[in-house]
């Protein structure tokens, strides 16, 4: 049985480093011999937009799918999820974060026992982030670094992964060639692990 790998991608420049990272991340998967379901949440044209009624429905399970359900129905049939997008200003793209807003709902990513939340992806057994900063690690890390935080622990929470990678290459600001080579060497190396 092959594992099913969800790669959601957020970045809308063709030529960036962020879609050289992508396809590495699509291509040593592939060749690894899984099933590769490439949400290029750009290419794809997703809204990541709450709607009024999306929010006054979050809770009304399942009737809260019912407007993302193609996404969750991918979610759903990952055994993998990476995620592969740019920091920008110190948190998700736009984009990235309306997805989290809209898919990673009550009875997708969680339900909620007792008041309390408790993990409903643990189907996904491998999660990964593969991501770039424009700022340096310390910078990152004095701002807080809410990305990192949010995929391991609040993403790795309701995955309950058994193997987690979370990939950065800082300091885009003035990292050059040698450097991106190297970070995009090290990323097809994590997938190969992954």
């Amino acid at each position: 049985m092959t594992t099913r790998a969800l790669v959601v991608f957020a970045h809308p420049l063709a030529e960036s480093l962020s879609a050289a990272l992508h396809a590495r991340v699509v291509d040593t998967l592939a060749a690894r011999g899984w099933t590769v379901d490439d949400c290029d949440l750009y290419a794809e044209g997703f809204d990541p937009v709450l709607s009024a009624e999306e929010r006054r429905r979050y809770h009304d399970i399942p009737a809260n799918l019912a407007p993302v359900r193609d996404h969750v129905e991918r979610l759903r049939a990952a055994q993998a999820l990476v995620l592969v997008f740019p920091v920008w200003n110190f948190g998700f793209p736009a984009i990235l974060k309306g997805w989290f807003d809209r898919v990673f709902l009550p009875g997708v990513s969680f339900r909620l026992e007792g008041g309390r939340v408790r993990p409903n992806l643990t189907h996904v057994r491998r999660l990964a982030a593969v991501t770039t900063y424009g700022g340096t690690r310390l910078r990152a890390f004095l701002a807080g670094d809410p990305p990192r935080r949010v995929v391991t622990r609040a993403v790795r929470y309701v995955c309950q992964p058994a193997v987690m990678r979370y990939l950065a290459l800082y300091d885009m600001n003035r990292a050059g060639p040698a450097q991106h080579r190297a970070f995009l060497d090290r990323v097809g190396r994590e997938m190969e692990r992954l």
